[in-house]
């Protein structure tokens, strides 16, 4: 069982920039797919950004040339920068991985950081 701890939400002003830290309970060398995807009330979680094992990333379309997700394969951590922040952008983000692992495919999740944008 992989265990996931997001960190670095919190309350910024629109404009502002924040950077969300995932750090994963062991290698994350071997995972296939790591990312971030989000939810705010009453709305579906969706996907933000993800990152493969080779640097492949893909974006959403609402945060592309703003956000920016990379991972350290030696801190066993994907980050996720987000600059010009918008209210629009308020949600609960969570980690993912995805790992193919003896021929099965396994997903986890953390328990979530609340990203806030507002003045």
């Amino acid at each position: 069982q992989v265990q996931l701890v997001e960190s670095g939400g919190g309350l910024v002003q629109p404009g502002g920039s924040l950077r969300l830290s995932c750090v994963a309970s062991e290698s994350i060398f071997s995972f296939n797919v790591m990312g971030w995807y989000r939810q705010a009330p009453g709305n579906e979680r969706e996907l933000v950004a993800t990152i493969t094992s080779s640097d492949s990333t893909k974006y959403a379309d609402s945060v592309k040339g703003r956000f920016t997700i990379s991972r350290d394969n030696a801190k066993n951590r994907v980050y996720l920068q987000m600059n010009s922040l918008k209210p629009e952008d308020t949600a609960v983000y969570y980690c993912y991985v995805h790992w193919w692992r003896g021929g099965l495919p396994y997903d986890y999740w953390g328990q979530g950081t609340q990203v806030t944008v507002s003045s």
